[in-house]
């Protein structure tokens, strides 16, 4: 069992990352810029390099700083089991529209409403587990799943709109509030279903979570290219890939390619229980520093009872069914 010291630095470490990186993405995509706007889609290519640049010092560390076991692995296990990797094409495909549908989440939504609509990935998962995996709920889990997406809709339910000036009224439309919910709900479904079905691979195997992350991020720099170039192929040939890439840009590009990294080293030395905490703390976190400094976010009295919903779901699984 890992020490508690472990435990609690993991579950800042993903406090930390979550909440950094939410803020971060909806500041970028919303502060004055000067000259081009960097792209969503290269942002997401260059995180899915980083990864894998990532994954592959841990699988080296792993193989005791040998570059002869380091190459003996990774052709062993990418280039000989093609097929075994071929595998990983489907949740890498849905890993990379959910990363770029997330950066448009927050083009169009203030940094707390996203994480809160966010939490229905909870009932997605829930129902791909399910049907992917036979898992079973007990009446509590599912009177959990039914107060949660009720929360959400109490979230996005029509409030009073202050008086804001003109340019900030523009970015509080409606047509934009719609965009930035849909592409929240989209991302809910594929991390559900792309969750799960990595977590199928993952438990039908005995490789370890780095190299699956190498041949993960191997076919989503592929598809991020290929989304990147048939999207803003016109933009990436006349400012090039990096446009508009500043100290923020990059910032968000590693934290986000960290993310994956963070998550795994929650699951390794923490529990669900630590992990959902983090998330809980991460929502509230956002909504606080949403309102102070972004000044985006204006709570209202249905947004509150939602932290409890989620948790209670979370808390559920402890629970036997």
């Amino acid at each position: 069992m890992a020490s508690p010291q472990l435990k609690y630095l993991s579950l800042g470490v993903l406090v930390l990352q979550t909440t950094s990186l939410v803020l971060t993405m909806r500041y970028s995509r919303t502060l004055p810029w000067e000259g081009p706007r960097y792209l969503a889609s290269s942002a997401v290519v260059s995180a899915e390099l980083l990864k894998i640049l990532a994954c592959v010092l841990l699988v080296f560390k792993e193989n005791g700083y040998s570059i002869q076991d380091l190459n003996m692995v990774l052709t062993q296990e990418i280039v000989k089991k093609h097929k075994e990797v071929l595998k990983l094409a489907i949740p890498s495909c849905i890993y990379t529209l959910q990363n770029n549908l997330l950066y448009v989440a927050l083009s169009n939504l203030d940094a707390a409403t996203y994480q809160v609509t966010y939490q229905l990935k909870i009932l997605t998962t829930a129902l791909f587990s399910i049907s992917m995996l036979g898992r079973r709920l007990g009446a509590y889990q599912w009177l959990s799943l039914v107060i949660l997406m009720a929360g959400v809709a109490l979230v996005q339910w029509p409030t009073e709109v202050p008086a804001v000036p003109e340019e900030k009224q523009k970015q509080l439309s409606a047509s934009s509030q719609l965009v930035g919910v849909l592409a929240v709900l989209v991302a809910c479904v594929s991390s559900g279903f792309a969750g799960v079905y990595f977590e199928k691979i993952l438990k039908e195997t005995k490789q370890s979570v780095w190299l699956r992350n190498i041949q993960l991020g191997l076919f989503g720099l592929l598809f991020g290219l290929i989304g990147m170039f048939a999207y803003d192929g016109e933009s990436v040939k006349t400012s090039g890939m990096f446009q508009g890439y500043n100290v923020l840009t990059w910032t968000v590009v590693v934290l986000q390619a960290l993310g994956g990294l963070v998550i795994a080293a929650v699951i390794k030395y923490a529990d669900n229980i630590l992990k959902g905490f983090a998330t809980s703390i991460s929502i509230i976190i956002s909504a606080v520093i949403s309102f102070f400094w972004l000044q985006d976010f204006d709570p209202t009295r249905v947004l509150l009872p939602l932290y409890s919903c989620r948790n209670a779901f979370i808390n559920s699984h402890e629970r036997p069914a």
